[in-house]
Formats: structure tokens, sequence, C-alpha cells
């Protein structure tokens, strides 16, 4: 047999442990701010049946699914196997559905088993229920930079309340994460779907909010003139189009946003409705007293508008060209798909990819945490391991990353290791050492060395 050259799967990656001690850094992070916030650990399965995950995307979501092959059927009755087995081998050079063939596939997104739990378990949960998730999905799409067939997501949500609160917590995680993360420069636009609806509703032309905001978005870019006209290409009219001067002039503070909305919403309940529900939020951001909110009011913000029923929230880092960090919003029907309508929830998503890239980009990661050992203990016969094994027992009692190069050796080739994996520092054993009881200690960013005693190691390495 030829010897075959190793290779990945297009759209996934490797990460080594430079890249895991960083993208660790991150998930660290947004796992203790979670929990810090009341939110509980949840995982589900890799696989979820088919019935659950097709029709939750759309037609071009359902293309994307990942399926998996049905193991050949040994596992039926004896009577079954021979028609099976038939079946399935036909089936297997068809382009087909069949649940013959599969009836599992890869997880798309969290948001899909989420609901998928919550229907399971609804007797089980308390409500309301915060639960946070972070692993893999898998989806068939096209391998380019920044986009991957295997990635993870971080998601957190409430479900069962329609309180406001939640809203304004997830605009505090999202501030506490990315300033724990070395991020200070970012600004979380929020906006309200009832909003977007309002506004479609005013300028009459209902339904139309998405047309709406995809061109009013492009003001700053191709300026005011060029937007009408493609308004007016979207199907908008002349009217609507002059309706909308009070939209295009919008500026400053929520408060001065809110008046002119205000007027322009005198035939929308749903737009006033949205601009309450926003300047509640607001009012609740600013009563935690955290200084700087990074908080924007964005009308032309209109991501999810399939789903999201009220609050839009969207986050971008500044300096760095990169797509959004984290978005979420609020959704009224998690689990109607399931047969359990009305449990309204709101939820947010890090991305943890591209946080990562803005962290390279701004050299923001520290470098204490590329160390996962912070002391190797260095020996050159038996004796000298024999006499270090219990010193590294303690070290390793008191909170201290320690590891002793397994075997004996020239000191250049101990050091070489300790470099290449960045330990700061080194402890010296050899029989000067083992006599005098006291240890040489390296610090092999300086260069420096020193005789201590295993509490003064403990002392100085300590973090």
């Amino acid at each position: 047999m030829s010897n075959q050259k190793p290779s990945l799967p297009r759209g996934t990656r490797d990460f080594g442990p430079d890249k895991m001690v960083k993208r660790n850094f991150i998930f660290d992070t947004i796992k203790a701010t979670f929990q810090k916030f009341g939110f509980m650990p949840l995982e589900t399965p890799a696989m979820e049946n088919l019935s659950v995950l097709t029709g939750k995307y759309g037609e071009e979501g359902d293309q994307l699914l990942y399926k998996i092959l049905n193991s050949r059927p040994h596992e039926a009755r004896d009577s079954e196997k021979e028609k099976m087995r038939q079946d399935f081998n036909r089936l297997l050079t068809q382009n087909t559905n069949s649940p013959v063939l599969t009836e599992k596939g890869l997880r798309y997104d969290l948001t899909v088993p989420f609901a998928r739990y919550v229907v399971m378990n609804r007797n089980e949960i308390k409500f309301p229920f915060k639960r946070y998730q972070i692993q893999p999905v898998w989806r068939g799409d096209s391998p380019q930079k920044g986009r991957y067939r295997e990635f993870y997501q971080c998601d957190a949500d409430v479900v069962g309340t329609d309180s406001l609160l939640c809203e304004a917590e997830i605009v505090l995680m999202m501030n506490e994460v990315l300033s724990k993360l070395g991020i200070k420069d970012f600004t979380i636009k929020i906006n309200n779907r009832k909003i977007l609806t309002g506004i479609a509703e005013a300028v009459g032309s209902p339904g139309k909010e998405g047309d709406l905001c995809v061109a009013i978005d492009k003001l700053d870019k191709i300026g005011r003139e060029k937007v009408e006209k493609e308004l007016e290409e979207r199907g908008f009219s002349r009217e609507s189009v002059e309706k909308l001067n009070p939209v295009f002039s919008l500026k400053g503070s929520f408060a001065e946003q809110k008046k002119v909305l205000s007027e322009l919403f005198a035939s929308s309940e749903t737009g006033r409705k949205g601009l309450e529900e926003l300047g509640q939020v607001m009012q609740l951001v600013e009563a935690f007293e955290i200084g700087n909110t990074h908080l924007e009011f964005d009308t032309t913000l209109a991501r999810g508008l399939s789903y999201y029923t009220g609050a839009i929230f969207e986050v971008k880092a500044h300096h760095v060209q990169i797509g959004s960090i984290s978005g979420g919003g609020r959704y009224d029907n998690l689990t109607g798909s399931f047969g359990m309508p009305g449990i309204s929830g709101v939820g947010f998503s890090f991305g943890v990819d591209r946080i990562y890239d803005v962290m390279e980009e701004l050299n923001l990661f520290p470098q204490n945490n590329f160390t996962t050992t912070r002391v190797l203990f260095s020996h050159f016969d038996e004796a000298a391991l024999l006499y270090t094994l219990p010193l590294l027992k303690q070290l390793r009692e008191n909170g201290i990353n320690s590891e002793v190069y397994p075997e004996a050796g020239k000191l250049k080739k101990q050091l070489d290791y300790a470099n290449s994996k960045q330990i700061p520092f080194v402890v010296l054993v050899g029989s000067d050492e083992m006599a005098s009881g006291k240890l040489t200690l390296k610090n092999m960013q300086i260069g420096s060395q020193q005789q201590v005693t295993l509490e003064e190691l403990i002392k100085a390495v300590i973090l």
C-alpha cells in the first residue's frame, strides 16, 4: 500500500498549541462572563435528526446542511434486513433524501438545537431559562478567507421572559467581554425591529423595511441622491421617498432622534412601541452606571429581519477591516416550529474567529497567556531527577504550571526546549543544588540567575 499524503477537508483547520492558548483565552473570558451573569452551560449533540434541522434556515440553508449517511442496515430486525440491504445499496448510487440513506445531519447553528432542547425539556426547565452554549457548527459553504465549513459559535440566550432587563444585561456582557479582551474601541449598535416596521408604515410602504434599510445604510458611501434613486428602483414611490426626509437627516443623541421619529410615527403604533422599548433599554443600561456604554442607536441596523421582533444588536470594532464581532436580538417564537408557540426570548452570539483576528491585528493578546508551563526543572542524572520530583509536586500544589525535562541531557538542549515553549523560568538541579538545598533559578526572559530556597522560588514565579 502506497503512503498517502495526509490532508484536511476543505474549510476546516487545525489549531496548534500557540493558537489554542489564544483561542482558550477568548473562550475562557466569554465563559466566565456568561456565568457571572447567571447563564448555565448547555451542550447538544453534533448531529440532529434532519426533521429537526430542515425548513428552519430557508431553502439556501437546507442546501448547506451536512447530511450523515446511515450506518448499514445491520441493526434492523432479521425480517427487514434483506430488503433494507437491497434498498440501501440501490440508493447509495442515487442523489436522494430517502430516510433509508440519511436521517441525520450535523448541527448548522446552536439556536435550532436549543429550541429543540427547550421543547423536549419544557416540564423540567425553570423559566426564565438562561443558557450559554459554546460548540462547533458545520455548513457546506464555499470556503474562503474568513468563512469556514467548521467553526465555533458562542451563544447566550434568555427565554421565557419579555423583560427588557435582559437586553440591558446583554449590553453589559458585550462591554465586559470586549474590555477584558483588551478591545477598547468598539461600538454596540442597537435598533428595534418595530422601529423599522414603523418607518416603512409611516412612508406608505409597509413590509418593505428590508429594502429600505439596505438602501439607507449606503447613505454615507454613495450620498443621498443615489440612495433615493436606489429606493425608487426597489419599488418605493417618489412620495414615499420624500416622506423619508426626516430619517435621512437623523443625527444626535437617542433623545434627539426619538423626537424626530415620534413625529414620523404619528400614524404608526408599532413604531411608537419600538421607540418606547428602546428608550427603556437605554434607561436600564444607564442605571447600571458602567460609564462608557459604547451604545449607539442606528436606525439602519436591520439584521435578522425574518426572526427578530424587538431589539437588534451588532458590535463593530474600530480600526480593523473586519465585520461585526457580535450580534443578536429579541425573538417572539423560538419554539413555534416544534409545536410550542409563544416562547419569547433574547440572545446574542460572539464571533470567536473574528474576535481572534481583531486581537491579532491590534496585538492585544497578553504575552503571559502564551505560556502553559511557567517553570521547567532541568536535571542531569537520575539522582537529580528523583530529587526534583517532590519539588515539582510542591509547585503544582501551589497552582504553578510546572514540568520536568523527561531525559537527562545537555543543558543547552533543555534550555532550547524551554525557549521553544516560551517557558519563562528554568530551575537547574545538579549536585551543588542537592548538597546546599538551594536551587538555581534562571529567568529566561532577562538571562539572570539566582540561588533560592523552595519558598523563595514559589514567591518568585507565582503569577
